[in-house]
């Protein structure tokens, strides 16, 4: 782990593969243009071809080095939100190898908001694809540590940023004949994006050729099996021969046959739990449990988001 920006720039220009920091979850980055670097992400990852890349650029003003044009409802959103977690679904360019997109003809593009990795962007000359740092369908990770449980001595190095600030990867979003389409919920709730064009229309799960990251409907999950349950004493009762974690939103569980519980936002606040979603899988996974018991979550703002990755996790 390093917090040297000359280094990191250094490696990406040598086309190398460095773990970043972002406010969503850490990413393992490389030269969007480097069809070598971007091998070395999937191979790093184990992530499957046809699953494609989020590339990363400095600011709204480089959209055009990336992206063949911007429909009037993309620029709207993109001035309301960038640098904030928000990934666009984009005409591409033909500089964007066809590897980033799986083949596909749009790229999906955001502004991170992380003061070190725009630092970083804005140094560098060309813009980076950085899926999330972790082998494929795993937990995310939004700590440097996470990273480096990871992969250990496999990356040159990884630019540690601190803990992530939004916990969980940032909303997508197309178009088609400028209507909005929402291809995954991430840290910007499609209450907010509705706000800025109007009604969006869903497309979030797809197991064949997904237009986009995060859309598979496995993904995101712990090693051990868990469960989402409307009735978390119900669950309890059913499993209690096994050595229970609990997931929960804001308050503790009374009952000695759990071995370990996670409270996400004792004060009941979806973004304060979205921001410890991750972290708390990640504890909940080295407790050695046989099952985690997750509690299903208001299902608005970010708490769809919350329920998105909780069942990915399931399947």
């Amino acid at each position: 782990m390093n917090s040297s920006l000359q280094k990191a720039i250094a490696a990406l220009e040598n086309d190398l593969t460095i773990a970043i920091p972002t406010e969503t979850v850490y990413g393992l980055a490389g030269n969007a243009f480097s069809e070598k670097a971007i091998h070395t992400i999937f191979k790093l990852k184990q992530r499957p071809l046809f699953n494609p890349l989020i590339v990363h650029i400095k600011s709204i003003t480089a959209l055009d080095t990336v992206a063949k044009e911007t429909p009037d409802a993309a620029q709207k959103l993109a001035e309301a939100f960038w640098p904030r977690p928000l990934t666009l679904l984009l005409n591409k360019k033909s500089c964007i190898p066809d590897l980033v997109t799986a083949g596909k003809v749009t790229v999906a593009v955001r502004v991170p908001n992380h003061e070190l990795t725009l630092a970083l962007l804005n140094e560098l000359s060309f813009p980076v694809a950085a899926p999330s740092a972790n082998p494929f369908g795993s937990i995310s990770p939004t700590s440097a540590t996470h990273v480096s449980n990871y992969f250990k001595d496999q990356l040159p190095m990884i630019l540690d940023g601190g803990e992530c600030a939004k916990g969980v990867e940032s909303t997508i979003v197309g178009f088609k004949n400028d209507q909005a389409i929402l291809y995954r919920h991430g840290s910007i709730s499609i209450e907010e994006i509705e706000a800025v064009v109007g009604k969006v229309i869903l497309n979030i799960v797809s197991d064949h050729s997904p237009s986009a990251p995060g859309m598979l409907s496995r993904h995101y999950a712990p090693s051990t099996s868990l469960l989402i349950s409307d009735n978390i004493t119900n669950s309890i009762n059913t499993f209690s021969d096994k050595r229970i974690g609990l997931l929960l939103f804001q308050n503790t569980i009374s009952n000695s046959t759990v071995d370990y519980q996670e409270v996400l936002s004792k004060k009941g606040d979806l973004q304060e739990a979205a921001k410890n979603l991750y972290s708390a899988l990640h504890r909940l996974d080295e407790q050695k449990l046989d099952i985690i018991i997750a509690e299903s979550f208001p299902n608005f703002g970010l708490g769809k988001t919350i329920n998105d990755r909780l069942n990915r996790a399931t399947k």
